[in-house]
């Protein structure tokens, strides 16, 4: 399996993953025109998809979906809180699902779990593929036991650093706005999700993918820092991705090289 990102960021989102038989893009929040381009970038056009999912109905997650979806004749998988929002209507075909449901997508195993964040039954997604288990986690303000107990085992791992709680307490945003984000519903600060990391056997992982990095309340250096206090300088098994440049394709292998069933088997 391969992973790419087109965008990540309060001004859109998108996340590629991608089989011999199956392109899957989660989230979509560029026009039209923007997707194109960013696709292209990682030699796709729309032509190249198999079904767009959406995690939630915010605008910088679903802003290009129903023309995307339109363009290419692709089905578009969002929880049913999500259809009910009314601001993911306009699409080719949709397939409704709840949070916490599995699906089937070729051959992509895909499981949905509920996550808390202001949204109309907001859902992150675990993918599976051949044994190897990718984790896509952000948007997201605090975390449960339910979401450590869905993302344990993950061979792969994006995550959101979203803010530095210092950086977000004297930045720019307006009050109203730092109580949401910094909130129970909001995203995650860079201790939260350092802590998850450890929380989900971060050993085993054979890579975190930072993602969902505010542009005005957050930096590397604190990322840096907040993982070495939690996960110790050893931790080394990180990425960046970006609002304007997103990720170039990762080619994803399990952790021992065998299925997850046999490596928890102890074969």
């Amino acid at each position: 399996m391969q992973l790419a990102s087109i965008g990540s960021g309060s001004k859109g989102n998108g996340t590629l993953l991608r089989t011999r038989s199956a392109c899957v893009l989660i989230d979509c929040g560029f026009s039209l025109k923007e997707t194109e381009r960013r696709l292209a970038t990682r030699g796709l056009s729309g032509k190249d998809l198999t079904a767009i999912l959406v995690t939630h109905e915010h605008g910088d997650h679903i802003g290009g979906v129903g023309v995307l979806s339109r363009r290419f004749k692709l089905p578009v998988y969002m929880s049913h809180g999500t259809h009910l929002s009314g601001r993911c209507e306009d699409v080719y075909q949709r397939v409704c699902f709840d949070a916490g449901d599995a699906f089937r997508i070729n051959d992509l195993n895909i499981q949905s779990v509920l996550v808390p964040h202001d949204a109309r039954q907001p859902c992150q997604y675990v993918v599976e593929h051949q044994g190897l288990k990718v984790g896509i986690l952000t948007d997201l303000g605090s975390v449960t036991p339910h979401v450590v107990e869905c993302y344990g085992g993950c061979d792969h791992l994006l995550l959101e650093f979203n803010h530095d709680l210092e950086l977000l307490r004297v930045g720019p945003y307006p009050p109203a706005l730092k109580r949401r984000v910094g909130g129970a519903l909001g995203h995650l600060n860079n201790q939260q999700a350092a802590d998850l990391l450890k929380q989900v056997d971060h050993e085993g992982l054979r890579s975190v993918l930072i993602a969902h990095i505010s542009e005005q309340n957050n930096t590397r250096e604190h990322i840096e820092a907040a993982l070495l206090t939690h996960l110790g300088e050893a931790f080394s098994k990180h990425r960046y991705m970006s609002q304007s440049d997103g990720y170039q394709w990762v080619q994803l292998e399990p952790a021992t090289g065998l299925p997850q069933h046999q490596r928890a088997a102890g074969a």
